[in-house]
């Protein structure tokens, strides 16, 4: 059914849940919202009442996660997959590089990466006046340049180094979750196995030489950098420090590796399919495009943006709002590309 429905050009106007997911929304129309279906030999319930699903979230004792696909281990690690104390140790630990005090001081790469971005297609354009551009690529590596500057700060570099293994083992991964899944198949030595195992093993040695290097400078007693990653280790030696140097309390560097590779994984992909959903959402209604422009030009004019300036966005909450180096106007085509003509 999945394949079947992306065979055909998206219907702009149509529900998009009939083309993203089709499988869970034919279940949902023959069977209503309280249902269930198999994913394999696993019973899958709908859940779909918001305090219902509130109440799952909270309880994460009562409601486990699942076990899932061994070759998702790839990808999903960190405090994504952990329960019970060691979840709560984690998230503690992780919590303070996400204050809004911090994020604020990011906010400089979030404006480089997008601008960097915009130039390309201000680039493009220029040529011809117009022309037909795919957006996903772009906006893909925008994210990953974000990830890699926010999170590796100086270590920018390995960073981007980290973010290319990255993409390719999602891309890997994800042809073999969604293949028949044979028990005992990852143990056996094929070319897409070693591939894996390769990208796995280089990105484990590239962040543990970046967090190597940081501890040792956070030893040393120089100021930590205010990266993601320096942040997590600087909050992960003060709990260490404050139970007496007890390195059971923290983090070990093979779990701090994996919440790096979380960094992405979570940041990347997701950021990406929002912002090319956000953008879908605005050609389709243009009046609410033309809005969100007004607001932007009103509250920055072609300044560089600024986080008192994003707090008075209305129409465009904070998290989402960019200031525009040019105008653009975005209109839809059949398939994925967009039309950008310059104003």
């Amino acid at each position: 059914m999945s394949q079947q429905a992306k065979s055909k050009p998206m219907n702009m106007d149509g529900d998009s849940l009939t083309r993203v997911i089709p499988f869970h929304y034919q279940s949902i129309k023959n069977y209503g919202k309280n249902s269930f279906m198999w994913f394999g030999q696993t019973p899958m319930v709908i859940i779909m009442n918001p305090e219902e699903i509130k109440e799952i979230f909270t309880k994460i004792n009562d409601f486990r996660k699942p076990s899932g696909n061994p070759f998702a281990k790839f990808l999903i690690t960190g405090l994504v997959q952990h329960e019970g104390e060691k979840w709560a140790k984690h998230r503690k630990i992780i919590n303070p590089a996400f204050h809004l005090e911090k994020l604020k001081q990011m906010l400089p790469a979030f404006y480089q990466c997008c601008n960097q971005m915009i130039d390309e297609w201000n680039a493009l354009v220029s040529k011809e006046g117009s022309c037909e551009l795919d957006v996903w690529p772009y906006l893909f590596n925008m994210s990953g340049d974000l990830i890699s500057r926010t999170a590796f700060g100086s270590s920018f570099e390995e960073g981007r180094r980290v973010f290319k293994l990255q993409n390719e083992q999602v891309e890997l991964t994800f042809k073999l979750v969604f293949s028949v899944y044979i028990p005992g198949w990852r143990f056996l030595p094929t070319k897409m196995n070693k591939r894996m195992k390769q990208i796995e093993d280089e990105v484990r040695v590239l962040l543990k030489g970046i967090i190597n290097k940081r501890e040792n400078a956070i030893k040393a007693g120089e100021s930590t950098e205010d990266d993601l990653l320096g942040l997590l280790m600087e909050s992960n030696y003060r709990e260490i420090q404050e139970h007496g140097n007890n390195q059971k309390v923290g983090m070990s560097v093979e779990e701090i590796i994996d919440e790096c590779k979380l960094f992405y994984f979570a940041g990347q992909e997701m950021t990406a399919d929002l912002l090319v959903w956000k953008i879908v959402l605005l050609s389709r209604h243009q009046n609410w495009q033309e809005k969100a422009r007004e607001e932007v030009l009103q509250v920055f004019g072609l300044n560089k943006t600024d986080y008192n300036g994003l707090n008075r966005l209305k129409i465009l909450s904070p998290s989402h709002a960019h200031a525009p180096s040019a105008i653009i106007t975005i209109q839809p085509q059949f398939g994925a590309p967009l039309m950008l003509k310059k104003l």
